[in-house]
This record gives structure tokens, C-alpha cells and sequence, in this order.
């Protein structure tokens, strides 16, 4: 056995195990007088691990030294008096990091530090076992049942963490570690870490940390979340079912992943559907919490495939529920359209004359649905490749005209589309100006089309003069939502925690709201002057538009993903990514049915008759239900 030098710029660093000096360059070969390394098992950016043993203990036990490398940016570091302020201000913060996190028994513990002229040095546990990349590669492909052990063993940890406001930011396969004791998986290497307020206050300048092929949209920009850490998670585990590269497995072209058809082995609907969510683009479509992650893999029964769906859905009245004849069920599953296999249905709409409806997916399609019937009619500019009118990316937002006879379209590929509801044709393509999920309404009168994505900046269109009006600019992040007020106010909403009220169609900014957390969607009684939002955290929030003070009106358990009132006012629906659809009295403000889907909730809306609810979902399906037609 041999001692390795600390010093990283040694030319002869291997020495015999016995020496304190080394031969090479006289640098120590203890460290503390007490920790002596011996070999090197891993490099990355920000340092090296050596394995080592702690020679205080009797025997001498193994454990890990990891060096910080300093980023000198081409200058020797062998001729500075200290390290460079950015390597302590990085030691000092995993340091932080690690006494923070405390003795989490699948978090190696630190025994000890050093910050010395010569270097920083952090001193763990050593954890005998395998990287799961190692595992790869001797045993091949996981299987489901590695994977859903994989996550149940992480995402616990991530609970833990992020509960203390840390965000990992290199979540990958080889900072995780299979022990060899057959114990639950280890998560290593903080150094990437930091906190969450940290990140918050750093998103215009943030750093971008991470290892490419892992690392979530946000991240990239330098903007990480706790979501971010779920994405890696997710991508960590469809490149060990599916034995290939993450970059393997993206499509630049569609910005999405296709994993599915590269499995070695069978993969259950549920757990594709749960990896599917994890590895979301956008975080409105994304797990929020690991909770959320843990309570979707726990569920059960598993939902059946495509073309096994039953017609009924369990219903649950809010509040004491007498067993029996007693419960009464407030609203109905009535129908559940068939939609094609793996469709996800991400917005609705119902025509002002209510027969029709519109629906916008995930695989770009934009259809036209006889509600009587429910069945589709009609498939608005079918694409062929890269012909055809229809849209390039999936489909986030559709409306009709206020008169019935058109439809609007919008899509992540930042393009909005006009149909002509009579002949199927593209009426107009509004310029591409943005990019990310949008956001449509319109006023009442049909005068103005407003919409909104990813860079923050809402767009008002004259459809009288087929023109661009104002663009309103002060959101600095995405703009979730949007909702009407009056005929001439504009309510929106945005990842920034702001919620504004805007003056229309002159774009003036009337009022400024800040909240704690992002709100994801709106829903405005223009006549009783009353605005319900929701966030990312499942907290729905009612608000008075004469004095802005919010209340809270009740929570889901995960992200709310829609709002929608009934055209009379009398009924609010809620959505989650829970699964659970919430049926609220207006007036009284009292939940008096849940709904439910077997996964997220995607889109809701009330028909005109102000008692026919649709919803559609990550399940695949689109339920149509219905309710009294006045509120208690």
C-alpha cells in the first residue's frame, strides 16, 4: 500500500506508506497528522476524493478525503500566499452545507475539515459499495424494480435537504452509491449544492452548476430550483433503464425525451408516467416536491392502460360523510371521452354555444369535439413531418372567438394560430415572438387576443385591424396566467411571485402585487369584483379586487395546475397535479366535491350551462361531469 501526496502539483506523488514527508516534494503526507490518503478514486471540477484512513482509530479505519481544486484561471496557485477567495468562499459553503444537513444516514458524515494555506480538505464517511454508474456497467440495464428502488430510497433524502432549504444541483449516477452492505442508496457530493434563497436572489446572474447531460432547463440558465433536482433525478433514471446516454435520448428537434422505446425491460404505465413528469420541461408541468413524487409511486391501484379505462370515477363529498344511503354525491362522473393512446390533453375549451369543444395536446394537435356525441370531429392543420399548417411543439393554450365561429390556438413552439371553425382553415399565424407554454385570453367583446410565454412580455392583438398592439413588459420571468378583471383590466401572473393588474389595451401597469410563492393560475368574477389564485405549493388564495387582501381559501397537495368559474359565478373548479379536481360554492366559499383523476390535472372548464364541468389529465383521459345547476 502506498501514500498519495496532497500536494496536486507533485511530479512523483506515489510514496511509501510508512514516510510522514514526501520524497518528491516534501509536502506532508498526513493531513491533520492523523488522516493519511492512499489512493485516488474519483476527479470532477471542483475536486478530487481520495480514499484514506483515519489513523486514530484502532484499527485504522478507511475513510475519504476530498480536495477542493482551486479555478485559478491559469494562475499557479503554488505561488499565492492562500487559496483564492472563491475556492474558501466554496469550502466554506459545503461546509455549511454538510453540518447543516446533520448525521442523515444516507448522507456521508463529516468528520472533519481543514482550510490550510495549502488547500481545503473535507474529511466523510467512506461508503464501501458501487456507483450506480459502476452498476451499469457490470450488470447492465435496470430493471422497474431498481429504479422504483432507486426512488424510494432518494427521494426521502431530497425531502430531507430541501426541507432544509438545499438544492443539490448534480444529482447523476455517480454521486450515488449502491453500499455493498445492501443499505438503502447514499447521495455524495455537496459541492454543487447551495441554498435555495441563495439561488432565489442569484437568478439574474446565477451560476450555472451541474453536469450537462442531467441538469434541468432552469439550471442551465443559472436559475435552480427544488424541482431542478427531481428533473436530474428523473433523467438519472431513464439513462439506467434504458443503458444510453442522456443526450442520446433528447430530441433537439422536438425538445422533448423519447426513453420509452429504448427500455431493456418492461416498464409499468405508472412509472413511466411518474418519470415522464420529473423530466418536464416546464416546472408548472413538473413534480414540485419529492413528496409529491413519493405519494404518485405509492398510489394504487395502478391506472389501467389505454383502451381499459372505465366510464365512472370515484367522487368524494368534503366533510363528514355518514356511511351509506347518506352520502350523496354533489357532482357525477357523466361521460369520459376516448382519447387516442398516449394523448395528453393539455387545455379545453367550450364553445359559447356549448356543443363544441376544442382541445389542444402534447403532441401538437389542436381537435374539435361534438360534446353530445364525444366524439372528436375534426383535426385543425394536420401536420406530415415538417408540412402542414399545424403547430411544431405541444399545444398549451385554446380559446374560442366570443362569437363562436373561431378558434385560437397557442403552442411551446411560441406560434398562436387562427382556425375558421366552418372550413377547418388557418385564418392567420401570428408572428413568433416568444418561446415556452403560453397563455391566451380575450375580452369579451372579441377586440382584443392577449397572450403570453416564457420571456415574461404580454402581447395584445387587434383582431379588428390585424395588427400588434401594446407589449407589456415588467414580468421578469414566465407569465403563468392570465385572467380578466373588466373589460378593459387584465390580470396576470408569473414566475417572478408577482401578480399585476394592467389598464387596457393601453398596457398601463396599474398595481403590483409580491407573493411568497409563484401563483400558476387565475380565475377573476368580473361582477363580484373577486379574483381566486393558486400556487405552486397547492395553496388557493381568494382575493377582494377593491382592497387586495388575500385569504386563504384551502390546499391542494401539489402544484395547481387550473382554475375555472362557472359562466354564473356559482362554481369554482379546481385542479392539481395531486390528481384531485376541487368543486368550490363562490359565494360561500365552502369545497363541496372532489374529483378525481389517476394523475395530474391539466386543464378544466365549466359549459355554458354552468353545470356540465370538463377536465382533462395526465391519465390520458378527458372526463366530462356533472354538477347541480345552482350552487347551496
Amino acid at each position: 500500500m502506498t501514500t498519495l501526496c496532497l500536494n496536486i502539483h507533485c511530479p512523483q506523488p506515489q510514496n511509501p506508506e510508512t514516510g510522514r514527508f514526501c520524497r518528491a516534494c516534501g509536502h506532508p503526507l498526513e493531513l491533520g497528522d492523523r488522516y493519511r490518503p492512499i489512493e485516488c478514486i474519483g476527479q470532477g471540477g471542483f475536486g478530487r476524493t481520495l480514499l484514506a484512513l483515519d489513523q486514530a482509530q484502532t484499527p485504522p479505519q478507511h475513510c475519504v478525503i476530498k480536495q477542493l481544486l482551486p479555478a485559478s484561471g491559469g494562475v499557479d496557485v503554488r505561488v499565492l500566499a492562500g487559496p483564492p477567495p472563491d475556492l474558501s468562499r466554496r469550502f466554506r459553503h459545503e461546509v455549511a452545507q454538510l453540518q447543516q444537513l446533520g448525521q442523515h444516514p444516507q448522507i456521508p458524515a463529516l468528520l472533519d475539515f481543514f482550510d490550510l494555506a495549502t488547500g481545503q480538505f473535507l474529511v466523510q464517511d467512506y461508503i464501501e459499495g458501487r456507483h450506480l454508474d459502476q452498476v451499469l456497467a457490470q450488470a447492465g440495464a435496470f430493471r422497474e424494480r431498481q429504479v422504483r428502488r432507486l426512488l424510494a430510497d432518494i427521494l426521502p433524502v431530497l425531502q430531507h435537504i430541501h426541507q432544509h432549504q438545499i438544492i443539490h444541483r448534480d444529482i447523476k449516477p455517480t454521486n450515488l452509491i449502491a453500499p455493498r452492505s445492501g443499505g438503502p442508496i447514499v447521495l455524495v457530493d455537496f459541492g454543487a449544492s447551495k441554498y435555495a434563497s441563495d439561488a432565489a436572489q442569484g437568478e439574474r446572474t446565477g451560476t450555472v452548476i451541474g453536469s450537462a447531460a442531467y441538469v434541468a432547463p432552469e439550471q442551465a440558465l443559472g436559475k435552480a430550483v427544488f424541482a431542478s433536482d427531481l428533473y436530474s433525478l428523473g433523467v438519472t433514471c431513464i439513462h439506467l433503464l434504458t443503458g444510453l446516454h442522456p443526450f442520446e435520448l433528447y430530441s433537439v428537434s422536438e425538445g422533448r425525451w423519447h426513453w420509452r422505446t429504448y427500455v431493456q425491460s418492461p416498464v409499468s404505465l405508472k412509472l413511466a408516467r411518474i418519470l415522464d413528469r420529473m423530466l418536464a420541461r416546464g416546472l408548472r408541468e413538473r413534480y414540485a416536491t419529492a413528496a409529491a413524487v413519493l405519494a404518485d409511486l405509492d398510489r394504487s391501484p395502478q391506472p389501467s392502460l389505454p383502451g381499459q379505462r372505465q366510464s365512472s370515477t370515484s367522487v368524494q363529498v368534503s366533510g363528514s360523510q355518514p356511511s351509506g344511503r347518506d352520502v350523496v354525491s354533489l357532482a357525477v362522473s357523466c361521460r369520459t371521452l376516448t382519447v387516442p393512446s398516449g394523448v395528453v390533453i393539455n387545455t379545453l375549451a367550450v364553445s359559447p354555444q356549448q356543443r363544441l369543444m376544442v382541445t389542444g395536446a402534447a403532441n401538437q394537435t389542436v381537435q374539435l369535439w361534438d360534446l353530445d356525441q364525444g366524439e372528436s370531429w375534426y383535426r385543425f392543420g394536420k401536420r406530415l413531418g415538417p408540412f402542414g399548417e399545424g403547430h411544431r411543439d405541444a399545444v398549451t393554450a385554446v380559446l374560442f372567438h366570443p362569437d363562436g365561429n373561431s378558434v385560437f390556438s397557442g403552442s411551446q413552439d411560441g406560434v398562436i394560430k387562427w382556425w375558421d371553425l366552418a372550413s377547418g382553415d388557418l385564418i392567420e399565424t401570428l408572428p413568433q415572438i416568444d418561446w415556452g407554454p403560453m397563455v391566451l385570453t380575450i375580452t369579451p367583446d372579441g377586440r382584443w387576443l392577449i397572450s403570453a410565454a416564457g420571456e415574461g412580455k404580454i402581447h395584445l392583438w387587434d383582431l379588428v385591424a390585424h395588427r400588434q398592439g401594446a407589449t407589456l413588459t415588467h414580468h421578469r420571468d414566465r407569465v403563468n396566467a392570465l385572467t380578466l378583471a373588466a373589460q378593459d383590466q387584465l390580470i396576470s401572473s408569473g414566475e417572478d411571485g408577482t401578480i399585476r393588474l394592467w389598464q387596457l389595451p393601453q398596457g398601463w401597469l396599474l398595481r403590483t402585487l409580491t407573493v411568497d410563492q409563484a401563483v400558476t393560475s387565475l380565475a377573476a368574477n368580473a361582477n363580484r369584483r373577486v379574483l381566486f389564485s393558486g400556487n405552486h405549493t397547492g395553496q388557493l388564495q381568494t382575493w377582494q379586487l377593491q382592497t387586495w387582501v388575500p385569504q386563504l381559501l384551502g390546499e391542494h397537495r401539489d402544484t395547481v395546475t387550473t382554475l375555472s368559474l362557472s359562466p354564473n359565478g356559482h362554481w369554482l373548479a379546481s385542479g392539481s397535479g395531486d390528481g384531485t379536481l376541487f368543486v368550490w360554492a363562490a359565494a360561500t366559499k365552502q369545497r363541496v366535491a372532489t374529483l378525481r383523476h389517476d394523475w395530474a390535472v391539466r386543464a378544466a372548464v365549466f359549459a355554458p350551462d354552468n353545470r356540465t364541468l370538463i377536465s382533462s389529465s395526465a391519465d390520458e383521459t378527458v372526463r366530462i361531469w356533472c354538477l347541480p345547476a345552482e350552487s347551496p
